[in-house]
């Protein structure tokens, strides 16, 4: 899950008390926004998105006013935005209005779990404000760091020092950004990224870091995220109804982290760990429904909850169900592959069968007992099946589940209706 913007990014910055510039909420009257723009002179208008969908400012989703006509106008045309940024997509449900701080000097920051290093690493520029692909290796720091130490003040001195930045950010920064690691290590995030940091000066001439955009990933599995007390609702990154449900099993064990691909997709692929999702997603294309983690070792009650809304919103218009995962260390397969049978025997109950075929691909403890529920369930609801083991190449086995997807699109969905005693498409 990500979060970005400055509405809830200051409010979770405020635990470390990190500087942030004044906000207003898409509340605001325009009383409140007239005084608003009378302290600041210059204010920013932004459209409130859910998940991180990156290139806003190039897309010209970042307004700007001197006076309360021109902001209720960037408020109208923001409001409800529509933004896409290559796969991801957004729409804004809401604006936040913030003060324009004035500055010189513009910093990008950001911790995050680097492989090269396996460990945090501090990503640092005083180039900021900018993509920070664009900028020359040369004035970007990438320090990874200690986990159990932190992020020292002497790390970001070193960083600033080695990549010329001016004298006069270097001791602010080093005071403030420490901060930071403590709001990713005590509140359960994966990834934190502040661009720009914009360096406004005092009445003194002392220089302070002002946090002016935020972006953040969290680890939802984490208990530490809840100290944050987020509304549930920031972590489906659309308004579906299908995500929205789901996530609402957040509070039970188990994983149960979904985003819909292609609602025109014709092979619902429920998967098991990270890496076997990235796999299938990947080679399914435009053919898979969505795109799913629910490892974790989740109870049958939870597995089966999941499994039903999957196939209130998808089974009708699939040709393949595809169970899929890796070989799990501690996942009981035989209680997940009981509830997603007897969530689909309620299905076929409640709503009629549907022509489907039904792939499966798994490894872990109670294997076997696993798969021989899961046929029982199938072979008592007529459905044709193929079962695959640990010993199995999982790239082979969704090879093998786009197979059975095209043979379905070229009357095997027909065949399977008949068999169902259903009549074929028309």
């Amino acid at each position: 899950m990500q979060l970005n913007g400055m509405l809830y990014g200051s409010r979770l910055l405020g635990h470390v008390g990190f500087p942030v510039p004044e906000i207003l909420g898409p509340d605001a009257s325009e009383d409140e926004l007239q005084a608003f723009i009378a302290r600041h002179g210059l204010v920013f208008i932004k459209p409130v998105f859910r998940g991180g969908v990156g290139k806003k400012g190039k897309a010209g989703l970042i307004g700007k006013a001197r006076d309360l006509k021109t902001a209720l106008a960037e408020k109208e045309r923001l409001y409800f935005a529509e933004h896409r940024h290559g796969n991801a997509s957004a729409k804004a449900n809401g604006v936040t209005f913030e003060a324009g701080i004035p500055a010189e000097h513009e910093v990008y920051f950001s911790i995050s779990d680097d492989t090269n290093y396996r460990a945090p690493t501090m990503t640092l520029t005083h180039r900021g404000g900018v993509d920070i692909e664009e900028l020359d290796k040369s004035e970007i720091a990438t320090v990874p760091f200690e986990a159990l130490t932190g992020l020292k003040a002497f790390v970001v001195a070193n960083a600033l020092t080695d990549i010329g930045a001016p004298r006069e950010i270097i001791s602010p920064l080093v005071q403030q950004l420490p901060k930071l690691w403590e709001l990713v290590h005590h509140y359960g995030m994966t990834t934190l990224e502040i661009n720009p940091l914009r360096m406004r000066p005092s009445a003194n001439g002392r220089l302070t870091p002002v946090a002016c955009d935020f972006k953040c990933g969290f680890d939802r599995d984490d208990p530490r995220v809840e100290r944050l007390g987020l509304p549930a609702q920031l972590f489906a990154s659309d308004i579906s109804d299908f995500e929205q449900e789901v996530n609402q099993l957040r509070t039970h064990q188990g994983q149960s982290d979904v985003f819909v691909i292609n609602d025109n997709g014709t092979i619902l692929a429920p998967t098991f760990g990270g890496g076997a999702n990235s796999l299938v997603t990947e080679v399914l294309g435009d053919a898979a429904i969505i795109s799913s983690d629910f490892g974790g070792n989740p109870p049958y009650e939870k597995m089966k909850a999941v499994a039903a809304i999957c196939y209130k919103h998808f089974l009708a218009r699939s040709n393949v169900l595809f169970i899929i995962g890796g070989k799990s260390n501690n996942t009981d397969i035989h209680e997940t592959f009981r509830g997603m049978g007897d969530a689909l025997r309620e299905h076929f109950a409640a709503h009629g069968p549907t022509p489907l075929y039904v792939v499966v691909g798994r490894g872990g403890p109670n294997l076997v007992r696993g798969m021989g529920n899961l046929a029982e369930t199938l072979d008592s609801l007529g459905l044709p099946y193929r079962f695959f083991g640990f010993d199995s190449a999982i790239s082979e086995v969704v090879g093998y589940a786009k197979q059975v997807d095209h043979w379905m699109r070229r009357g095997g969905r027909d065949d399977v209706a008949r068999h169902l005693g259903l009549k074929p498409a028309a």
